[in-house]
C-alpha cells in the first residue's frame, strides 16, 4: 500500500459522509463479503471453496458470495462505501476506518490474534528495542505495525519522537530490507520469515509480547445484521465447522491445509509457520469466553489510545473515548452517544450452545 492508512482512512470517512443512507435497514437474501489473503483469513477461503459457506447459506435460505479483493485497504474502503455487506479485517482497522468514518459496524467473528506473526527486525547481531533510538524504522504507517512499534518502545521507555519512521508498502518489505538504506523494519509473515532468515539480523520484538491486541475479525454492517440474522448464523456456523474440520488431522484436514497454503502463495510448511504464530480461537466456546473477558476491553482501550494519538479517530475526536465500542452485556467503552463498533457474541454463543 503506497498511501498511508491515515490518508486512506480520511478518504473512507469522506466517502461515508457522502452516503447518509449507507447500510440502511434492509431485508436481503444475497450478500457479498470482501476477503484478502492473510493467514488468519485463509479458513474462510477454504470454507468458500469446499462449499461449507454455501451449505450454511442454503440452510437459512440465503446466498453468500465471498469476493477476493487484491488490496486489503481497498477491501475495507469498499465495505465503507457500501459495496460489501462484510469484510475480513484487523480489529484496529475496524475502529479507524469504518467506525471512525461513521459506519456502524458489528464484529461478527473474532477469529484469532497475532501471536508472533508481526515483528520488528534490526540489522546486526544482539540488537534490542533500545537500539531503535535514533534509527529510521520502515513500516506501513498507521497500521498494526505502527501500533506494534509504539508498544515495543513503551517497554524500554522510548517514544516515537526518539526515532524516525518511513512509510513502506508491504509488497516491498523483502526487497527494501536487502538494501543498505533500511536498517530496521516492521513486517508480518510471510515476509517477516524471509527477513528474519537473513544473516546477522536481530528479531527485537514481536506480537507474542502483546497477545489479544492485534485481532483478525469478520465485520458486517450493524443495521444489515439486525434485519438479516440469517447472515450471522450462516457465517458463524460455516466458520466453526471449517475450524473443526481443519483440526481433525485426517485426510480432509490435509487437503484443507494444502488448499490454504496454495491460496496463500506458499507451501504447507511455509503456511504452517504462519499458523504457528497465529492463535486461532478454535471453538465457539473459547471465542465466547474471550468476547466476555476483561482481556478484550483492555486491548481495545490500548488500541483506541494509539489511534487517537495518531489522529486516526477523525478530525472531531477530542479524546480516545470519541468512538463508543459496545461489548457483550451492554458495556460500552468510550462515548455511549457515538457507538459505531459493536463486539456482538450473540451468534458465537449460539454456536457454542449448539443452537445454529
Amino acid at each position: 500500500m503506497l498511501k498511508s492508512l491515515k490518508r486512506i482512512a480520511a478518504v473512507a470517512v469522506c466517502s461515508a459522509a457522502l452516503m447518509p443512507g449507507l447500510a440502511a435497514a434492509e431485508t436481503k437474501t444475497e450478500f457479498k463479503i470482501a476477503s484478502t489473503i492473510y493467514a488468519g483469513f485463509m479458513p474462510w477461503f477454504y470454507a468458500d471453496d469446499a462449499g461449507i459457506i454455501d451449505k450454511w447459506a442454503d440452510k437459512y435460505g440465503i446466498k453468500i458470495d465471498f469476493v477476493p479483493v487484491p488490496d486489503y485497504i481497498e477491501s475495507v474502503n469498499q465495505y465503507v462505501a457500501g459495496q460489501f455487506d462484510g469484510v475480513l479485517v484487523a480489529s484496529m482497522d475496524a475502529l479507524t476506518i469504518p467506525a471512525a468514518g461513521g459506519v456502524d459496524t458489528t464484529v461478527l467473528v473474532i477469529g484469532d490474534y497475532s501471536n508472533g506473526n508481526d515483528g520488528i527486525v534490526v540489522k546486526g547481531a544482539g540488537k534490542t528495542v533500545a537500539d531503535l533510538k535514533g534509527m529510521t524504522v520502515h513500516l506501513v504507517q498507521f497500521s498494526v505495525s505502527h501500533y506494534l512499534l509504539a508498544r515495543a518502545l513503551e517497554t524500554v521507555g522510548l517514544k516515537e519522537a526518539d526515532l524516525k519512521t518511513v512509510n513502506i508498502s508491504d509488497a516491498d518489505f523483502v526487497a527494501a530490507f536487502s538494501t543498505d538504506d533500511v536498517q530496521a523494519l516492521i513486517s508480518w509473515k510471510p515476509a517477516l520469515s524471509d527477513v528474519q532468515g537473513v544473516e546477522n539480523v536481530s528479531s527485537v520484538f514481536d506480537s507474542s509480547s502483546i497477545p489479544y491486541e492485534i485481532l483478525d475479525i469478520a465485520i458486517v454492517h450493524t443495521d444489515l445484521l439486525k434485519d438479516n440474522p440469517a447472515l450471522g448464523k450462516a457465517l458463524v456456523g460455516a466458520w466453526y465447522e471449517t475450524l473443526a474440520l481443519i483440526a481433525k488431522g485426517d485426510d480432509t484436514s490435509k487437503a484443507a491445509m494444502e488448499f490454504m497454503a496454495k491460496a496463500a502463495g506458499t507451501d504447507v510448511p511455509g503456511f504452517q509457520t504462519q499458523l504457528d504464530t497465529t492463535y486461532l480461537f478454535s471453538t465457539p466456546a473459547e471465542a465466547t469466553e474471550f468476547y466476555r473477558s476483561e482481556k478484550l476491553p483492555e486491548a481495545l482501550a490500548l488500541v483506541s489510545e494509539f489511534s487517537f494519538d495518531h489522529g486516526l479517530l477523525g478530525e472531531g475526536a477530542a479524546s480516545a473515548d470519541f468512538i463508543g465500542i459496545e461489548l457483550p452485556g451492554g458495556k460500552i467503552l468510550g462515548d455511549a452517544g457515538n457507538v459505531k463498533l459493536r463486539y456482538d457474541d450473540t451468534y458465537t454463543a449460539m454456536a457454542a450452545d449448539g443452537k445454529l
